[in-house]
Protein backbone atom coordinates (compact mmCIF):
# COMPACT_ATOMS: atom_id res chain seq x y z
CA UNK A 1 0.00 0.00 0.00
CA UNK A 2 1.57 3.19 -1.35
CA UNK A 3 0.52 5.75 1.51
CA UNK A 4 -0.42 9.33 0.00
CA UNK A 5 -1.32 12.39 1.91
CA UNK A 6 -4.67 14.48 0.56
CA UNK A 7 -3.23 18.01 -0.43
CA UNK A 8 -4.17 21.36 -2.09
CA UNK A 9 -1.92 23.04 -4.25
CA UNK A 10 -2.54 26.89 -5.28
CA UNK A 11 -2.57 26.97 -9.10
CA UNK A 12 -3.30 30.90 -10.54
CA UNK A 13 -6.23 31.95 -8.24
CA UNK A 14 -7.41 28.26 -8.07
CA UNK A 15 -7.06 25.50 -6.10
CA UNK A 16 -6.30 21.87 -7.00
CA UNK A 17 -6.42 18.73 -5.17
CA UNK A 18 -3.30 16.26 -5.29
CA UNK A 19 -2.64 12.93 -3.81
CA UNK A 20 1.58 13.23 -2.48
CA UNK A 21 3.54 10.29 -1.88
CA UNK A 22 6.70 11.68 -0.19
CA UNK A 23 9.96 9.43 -0.58
CA UNK A 24 13.53 9.58 0.84
CA UNK A 25 15.26 10.64 -2.50
CA UNK A 26 15.68 12.96 -4.28
CA UNK A 27 13.22 12.10 -7.37
CA UNK A 28 9.77 13.28 -7.67
CA UNK A 29 6.98 12.41 -10.24
CA UNK A 30 3.97 14.16 -11.73
CA UNK A 31 1.71 11.93 -13.08
CA UNK A 32 -1.10 13.24 -15.10
CA UNK A 33 -4.70 12.22 -16.28
CA UNK A 34 -6.82 11.43 -19.04
CA UNK A 35 -9.34 14.14 -20.60
CA UNK A 36 -11.39 15.99 -17.56
CA UNK A 37 -14.43 15.80 -20.25
CA UNK A 38 -14.60 12.02 -20.36
CA UNK A 39 -14.06 11.30 -16.78
CA UNK A 40 -10.50 11.65 -16.27
CA UNK A 41 -9.49 12.01 -13.10
CA UNK A 42 -6.39 11.48 -10.93
CA UNK A 43 -7.99 7.78 -9.96
CA UNK A 44 -7.54 6.29 -12.96
CA UNK A 45 -6.18 3.07 -13.12
CA UNK A 46 -3.61 3.69 -15.69
CA UNK A 47 -2.30 6.93 -13.04
CA UNK A 48 -2.45 4.36 -10.13
CA UNK A 49 -0.26 1.90 -12.04
CA UNK A 50 2.37 4.14 -12.84
CA UNK A 51 2.21 5.67 -9.30
CA UNK A 52 2.99 2.14 -7.52
CA UNK A 53 5.95 1.73 -10.26
CA UNK A 54 7.71 4.82 -9.20
CA UNK A 55 7.20 4.90 -5.78
CA UNK A 56 8.93 1.34 -5.68
CA UNK A 57 11.92 2.79 -6.95
CA UNK A 58 11.55 5.45 -3.90
CA UNK A 59 10.81 8.59 -6.23
CA UNK A 60 7.74 10.89 -4.63
CA UNK A 61 4.46 11.07 -6.72
CA UNK A 62 2.25 13.74 -7.05
CA UNK A 63 -1.26 13.02 -8.92
CA UNK A 64 -3.60 15.54 -9.00
CA UNK A 65 -7.16 16.43 -10.90
CA UNK A 66 -6.67 19.14 -13.58
CA UNK A 67 -8.76 22.25 -12.88
CA UNK A 68 -12.41 21.47 -12.75
CA UNK A 69 -12.25 17.56 -12.02
CA UNK A 70 -13.18 16.49 -8.12
CA UNK A 71 -12.16 18.74 -5.46
CA UNK A 72 -9.94 20.97 -7.91
CA UNK A 73 -11.42 24.46 -8.25
CA UNK A 74 -12.11 25.72 -11.54
CA UNK A 75 -13.50 24.98 -14.96
CA UNK A 76 -12.11 23.16 -18.23
CA UNK A 77 -9.26 25.49 -19.99
CA UNK A 78 -8.33 23.23 -23.21
CA UNK A 79 -5.29 22.43 -21.78
CA UNK A 80 -3.67 25.83 -21.32
CA UNK A 81 -4.68 26.19 -17.91
CA UNK A 82 -4.20 22.52 -17.48
CA UNK A 83 -0.22 23.23 -18.28
CA UNK A 84 -0.25 26.08 -15.12
CA UNK A 85 -1.62 23.15 -13.03
CA UNK A 86 0.90 21.30 -13.55
CA UNK A 87 3.87 23.99 -13.37
CA UNK A 88 2.44 24.47 -10.04
CA UNK A 89 2.09 21.17 -8.98
CA UNK A 90 6.08 21.47 -10.11
CA UNK A 91 6.97 24.07 -8.05
CA UNK A 92 5.25 22.34 -5.08
CA UNK A 93 7.97 19.03 -5.76
CA UNK A 94 10.74 21.92 -5.67
CA UNK A 95 9.59 23.43 -2.51
CA UNK A 96 9.33 20.15 -0.96
CA UNK A 97 13.38 19.72 -1.79
CA UNK A 98 13.15 17.40 -4.86
CA UNK A 99 15.75 18.35 -7.32
CA UNK A 100 14.92 15.53 -10.20
CA UNK A 101 11.52 15.86 -11.23
CA UNK A 102 10.34 13.24 -13.88
CA UNK A 103 6.98 13.26 -15.30
CA UNK A 104 4.24 10.82 -16.79
CA UNK A 105 1.31 11.54 -18.54
CA UNK A 106 -1.89 9.59 -20.36
CA UNK A 107 -3.70 10.53 -23.05
CA UNK A 108 -4.82 13.95 -22.76
CA UNK A 109 -2.37 14.01 -19.80
CA UNK A 110 0.73 13.74 -22.33
CA UNK A 111 -0.75 16.41 -24.77
CA UNK A 112 -0.63 18.80 -21.90
CA UNK A 113 2.89 17.57 -21.09
CA UNK A 114 3.95 18.13 -24.82
CA UNK A 115 3.28 21.49 -24.88
CA UNK A 116 5.14 22.10 -21.25
CA UNK A 117 8.12 20.62 -22.95
CA UNK A 118 8.06 21.90 -25.84
CA UNK A 119 8.45 25.46 -23.82
CA UNK A 120 11.05 24.31 -21.82
CA UNK A 121 13.23 21.38 -22.84
CA UNK A 122 14.94 20.92 -19.67
CA UNK A 123 11.83 21.16 -17.07
CA UNK A 124 11.64 17.33 -16.53
CA UNK A 125 14.49 14.83 -15.88
CA UNK A 126 12.80 12.24 -17.76
CA UNK A 127 9.45 12.16 -19.26
CA UNK A 128 6.69 8.90 -20.49
CA UNK A 129 3.76 9.66 -22.73
CA UNK A 130 1.22 7.35 -22.50
CA UNK A 131 -1.13 6.57 -25.20
CA UNK A 132 -1.00 9.87 -26.82
CA UNK A 133 -3.42 10.79 -28.53
CA UNK A 134 -2.61 12.28 -31.76
CA UNK A 135 -5.83 10.97 -33.56
CA UNK A 136 -7.26 13.08 -31.67
CA UNK A 137 -5.06 16.10 -30.19
CA UNK A 138 -1.76 17.88 -32.52
CA UNK A 139 1.37 17.02 -31.27
CA UNK A 140 4.29 18.90 -32.15
CA UNK A 141 6.95 16.28 -32.81
CA UNK A 142 9.25 18.28 -34.21
CA UNK A 143 9.36 20.33 -31.33
CA UNK A 144 9.74 16.89 -29.01
CA UNK A 145 12.71 15.93 -29.88
CA UNK A 146 15.22 14.16 -27.39
CA UNK A 147 13.03 15.56 -25.05
CA UNK A 148 10.61 12.35 -24.16
CA UNK A 149 12.37 9.54 -23.15
CA UNK A 150 9.54 6.33 -23.17
CA UNK A 151 5.81 6.00 -25.04
CA UNK A 152 3.67 3.47 -24.07
CA UNK A 153 1.51 2.36 -26.32
CA UNK A 154 -1.44 -0.86 -27.11
CA UNK A 155 -1.65 -2.16 -30.57
CA UNK A 156 -5.47 -1.87 -30.27
CA UNK A 157 -5.44 1.73 -29.34
CA UNK A 158 -8.16 3.82 -31.18
CA UNK A 159 -6.81 6.95 -30.11
CA UNK A 160 -2.92 6.40 -30.15
CA UNK A 161 -2.55 4.19 -33.62
CA UNK A 162 0.72 2.09 -32.81
CA UNK A 163 2.10 1.99 -36.17
CA UNK A 164 2.04 5.99 -36.78
CA UNK A 165 3.67 6.08 -32.88
CA UNK A 166 6.27 3.86 -33.68
CA UNK A 167 7.31 6.14 -36.56
CA UNK A 168 6.95 9.35 -34.49
CA UNK A 169 9.09 7.63 -31.42
CA UNK A 170 11.81 6.93 -34.03
CA UNK A 171 11.95 10.75 -35.23
CA UNK A 172 12.01 12.49 -31.77
CA UNK A 173 13.89 9.10 -30.16
CA UNK A 174 11.71 8.10 -27.75
CA UNK A 175 11.68 4.61 -26.46
CA UNK A 176 8.52 2.94 -27.46
CA UNK A 177 6.89 -0.02 -25.83
CA UNK A 178 3.37 -1.76 -27.48
CA UNK A 179 1.69 -3.57 -25.06
CA UNK A 180 -0.21 -6.19 -27.00
CA UNK A 181 -4.03 -6.38 -26.75
CA UNK A 182 -4.05 -2.99 -24.90
CA UNK A 183 -6.51 -0.22 -25.98
CA UNK A 184 -6.72 3.29 -25.06
CA UNK A 185 -7.96 2.26 -21.40
CA UNK A 186 -5.75 -0.52 -20.60
CA UNK A 187 -8.12 -2.41 -18.28
CA UNK A 188 -6.75 -5.94 -17.54
CA UNK A 189 -3.03 -4.48 -18.30
CA UNK A 190 -2.05 -2.57 -15.44
CA UNK A 191 0.77 -5.11 -14.32
CA UNK A 192 2.07 -4.32 -17.51
CA UNK A 193 2.39 -0.80 -17.57
CA UNK A 194 4.10 -1.26 -13.74
CA UNK A 195 6.37 -3.55 -15.03
CA UNK A 196 7.36 -1.35 -17.98
CA UNK A 197 7.26 2.20 -15.66
CA UNK A 198 8.90 0.29 -13.49
CA UNK A 199 12.27 -0.98 -15.63
CA UNK A 200 12.11 3.04 -17.52
CA UNK A 201 13.64 4.09 -14.28
CA UNK A 202 15.08 1.12 -11.98
CA UNK A 203 18.36 1.72 -12.82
Amino acid sequence: MIREERIFIPSDNLIIEALFHRSSGKKAAILCHPHPLMGGSMHNNVVEASIRAWAAENIATARFNFRGVGASSGAYDEGRGEARDVISVYRFLQQQGYSNIYFAGYSFGAWVGSKIIQADNKIFDYAVFISPPDNYFVFDYGRLINKVDLIICGNADAFCDAAKIYQKSKSIGAKLEIIDGADHFYWGKEAEIEKIMRLSVGK
